[in-house]
C-alpha cells in the first residue's frame, strides 16, 4: 500500500491567536463539566503513561494541564509546571496538586513561555488532538525539552491512510466543540525532526487512543 504523507500548512501568527482565542472560550464553558466526561475514561491510561516518567528528579512540564487530572498520578520527586490556556481550568487543577511542587502558568502551548531546553520531560495528555495547530504544539514541546528528555503523549490519533469514515464524518462538528478526530500523529512527528519515537502503544477504543513516548535527539 502506498503511504500518503500530508504536508502540514504553516499557520500565520494571527491565525494561531484567533484559533487559540476560540479554544479558550470553548474550554472556559466546558471547565465545570469536563471532569464528568473525561476522568473515568482516561484515569487508567493516564496512570500507565505517567508511570514511565524518569526516576531521576527533574523539571516536568504538563502541557495542557487542564483541570489537573494527571496530578494525582504524579510522583512527588519532580518539580512540575502546568500550562493551560484557560484560567478556569487552572483554578480547578490547584486542589489536585496536594503536596506536589506544582506551579500553574496560564499560557498557549503554541507559544510556550519558556526558554529552549528548560524541561527534563513533557507530559502532553489529551492536548495534541485538541489544539488547532497540533504540529506547532509538538514543535514547541520539542523546543523546550532538554536533549535526551522525553515527551509522554496520550491522545486519539489516526494512522496514515486509515479510513475511519465515522470519525472523519463527525470531525467538523467535534472540532468546533472540543477536539479533532482526524489528527494523524505520523504527520506531526515528521514535522518535528528533533523528536524520535521510542514507544507507541494502543490503549483504548481499538487503538484509537495511543500512548506514545518520544525522546529529544
Amino acid at each position: 500500500m502506498q503511504t500518503t504523507i500530508c504536508q502540514l500548512k504553516t499557520p500565520t501568527a494571527q491565525e494561531v491567536r484567533h484559533q487559540s482565542n476560540n479554544l479558550s472560550k470553548s474550554y472556559t464553558l466546558l471547565a465545570p463539566i469536563y471532569d464528568l466526561f473525561v476522568n473515568r475514561a482516561s484515569k487508567a491510561m493516564r496512570a500507565a503513561s505517567l508511570a514511565t516518567l524518569p526516576a531521576r528528579p527533574g523539571m516536568v512540564l504538563l502541557a495542557g494541564v487542564g483541570t489537573g487530572l494527571d496530578l494525582p498520578h504524579l510522583p512527588a520527586h519532580h518539580r512540575y509546571v502546568g500550562v493551560d490556556l484557560t484560567g478556569a481550568m487552572l483554578r480547578r487543577s490547584l486542589p489536585r496538586a496536594g503536596r506536589l511542587d506544582f506551579r500553574p502558568v496560564q499560557g498557549d502551548v503554541h507559544r510556550l513561555p519558556f526558554a529552549d531546553a528548560s524541561f527534563d520531560a513533557v507530559v502532553a495528555h489529551l492536548i495534541l488532538a485538541v489544539v488547532p495547530q497540533p504540529a506547532l504544539c509538538l514543535a514547541e514541546i520539542s523546543r523546550v525539552l532538554k536533549p535526551g528528555g522525553e515527551a509522554l503523549i496520550l491522545d486519539k490519533f489516526l494512522r496514515r491512510n486509515q479510513k475511519a469514515p465515522l470519525r472523519r464524518l463527525l470531525n467538523p462538528l467535534a472540532r468546533r466543540v472540543a477536539t479533532q478526530l482526524d489528527v494523524v500523529f505520523e504527520d506531526l512527528l515528521d514535522a518535528s525532526p528533533g523528536l524520535a519515537l521510542r514507544d507507541d502503544s494502543p490503549v483504548l477504543a481499538g487503538g484509537w487512543f495511543r500512548r506514545i513516548r518520544l525522546v529529544r535527539r
